[in-house]
């Protein structure tokens, strides 16, 4: 009789488990494959946009290539990183239901990026001539000074995106997210293949599309936003924006250096295969890499995003136990995406470079990163969830003082000892910076692992009461309603 009773208790308790386990998986995907559509399909663009590009001119890919892996690489990310500050306090605000503050915070994070990209601006305009002095090939240079103008309107159509993306993803209002990127990359296809084949406009027609098509994502999500889909959030523009900037500045720059010393760690490969005998087939090949690599890396993006919802709505509703165990679904879903992408690429990584460029020679250097390509994807299917954990809960200053010291002073130091003292070329660079990226997924690891959780509780409810705002008699009436 025990022994049935004990079974039966076994029983219901793994039903209660799996019931658990599935429901997280549920809430996970809800918000991560939303954002991993938004990301993958944002990016999207810019690929396409090289895509095209390559089968019109190899100057002008390896110049997009080296300008897109360089500077606009490094504002993406920046831009993409401060915006999960706005994902952070839109998600607690979310959870602990203060509705009204959530349009607050997304004005404050407008105000804040549209300023840092203005500040980041002249290193577009001048990128050329900055490339030349660190000895990059001219010819390219010579391009891209062509190109940059093209550049301006899109990172400027980034502040707007990023932020609205977060802001809706973090009130779970993720299919719209989805249905709206996926459309501006269709449009996008079309404008470039006809600008592109039809109009005969090169390069200025492959970025002509990219500009139109991220525009077109912009004003599809502010007609969304300001047209009464949000009732509860968005309650119009107000002075309130205007107060708080300095903490919000803080943390947008905290998330924003976060992310952007993680997308340009890898880019320092494109710029260092400038400087090789062939140039021009060293950066495609690389360029197509980790066009490949960031590709999947948005998917893993995409988990980050949902870690940090489902963290900072459990903690805004205070149940530590909740953010435990959604870090657990979470990680484990992303590893196995990641297992599954390292062997997709192992196996059609040259077929795939086709994509970007009819050249022989660059699919053949591209079939021969394969392997340590394919290391990465893997190696970061961890990462950006331990990340996203850490956004949910406020800490970006922490990872970002973790993936300075893991990337560039163990990362890079160690890739130059294998690249020039054990002259394994820029594969020994590449190996060097995975170690680095090694190094960091253990840290953080053992950073979560010993969170206090209960704590982080108690910090969120204090940093809801420093920053909110009381909503006005009208706000108060419509949630009520």
């Amino acid at each position: 009789m025990e022994e049935r009773l004990l079974q039966g208790s076994e029983s219901e308790s793994s039903l209660y488990l799996r019931k658990k386990v599935w429901g997280e998986v549920r809430k996970m995907w809800r918000i991560a494959l939303p954002s991993t559509m938004f990301k993958v399909t944002s990016f999207g663009s810019i690929v396409v946009a090289q895509s095209f590009i390559g089968h019109t001119s190899d100057v002008g890919l390896a110049a997009y290539a080296l300008l897109q892996s360089t500077f606009i690489r490094f504002l993406y990310g920046l831009l993409g990183g401060m915006s999960s500050a706005t994902e952070t306090l839109c998600g607690q605000a979310y959870g602990a239901g203060q509705y009204h503050m959530m349009g607050i915070y997304l004005q404050r994070s407008w105000i804040v990026d549209a300023a840092i990209t203005t500040l980041f601006l002249p290193f577009i305009i001048l990128s050329a001539p900055i490339l030349r002095l660190l000895g990059q090939n001219p010819e390219l240079t010579y391009t891209i000074e062509e190109i940059y103008p093209w550049i301006i309107p899109y990172v400027y159509s980034l502040i707007f995106s990023m932020t609205m993306q977060m802001y809706l993803q973090a009130q779970m209002k993720n299919a719209i997210i989805g249905v709206i990127s996926t459309l501006s990359l269709v449009l996008d296809i079309a404008l470039t293949w006809w600008f592109v084949n039809k109009m005969g406009l090169g390069i200025n027609g492959a970025l002509l599309g990219l500009n139109i098509s991220s525009w077109a994502m912009v004003i599809g999500e502010l007609v969304y936003v300001f047209g009464g889909w949000c009732p509860f959030t968005w309650t119009g523009f107000s002075m309130a924006s205007l107060v708080d900037l300095m903490p919000m500045l803080k943390l947008s720059v905290s998330s924003g250096f976060m992310i952007c010393l993680e997308y340009w760690y890898f880019s320092i490969l494109v710029l260092i295969a400038g400087y090789t005998k062939d140039a021009k087939i060293a950066i495609s090949a690389f360029s197509i890499c980790q066009y490949i690599y960031t590709w999947e890396f948005n998917i893993c993006l995409g988990f980050m995003g949902a870690a940090c919802v489902r963290v900072a709505n459990e903690l805004g509703k205070g149940d530590a136990d909740a953010v435990r165990f959604s870090i657990k679904v979470i990680l484990a879903v992303s590893a196995l995406v990641g297992l599954i992408c390292s062997v997709l690429c192992l196996a059609f990584c040259g077929q795939m470079s086709y994509l970007f460029s009819d050249s022989d020679e660059v699919a053949a250097a591209v079939s021969d990163l394969s392997a340590i390509l394919a290391t990465s994807i893997l190696l970061n299917s961890i990462q950006p969830v331990l990340s996203g954990v850490a956004v949910g809960a406020g800490m970006q200053s922490i990872v970002a003082v973790v993936n300075l010291g893991t990337y560039y002073a163990v990362g890079i130091p160690v890739g130059l000892v294998l690249s020039y003292v054990f002259h394994l070329g820029v594969k020994g660079l590449w190996a060097g910076m995975l170690g680095g990226v090694a190094v960091q997924t253990f840290i953080l690891c053992y950073v979560i692992y010993k969170t206090d959780w209960e704590m982080e509780v108690k910090k969120t409810n204090e940093r809801l009461k420093v920053w909110v705002l009381k909503p006005s008699t009208e706000e108060e009436s419509t949630e009520r309603k």
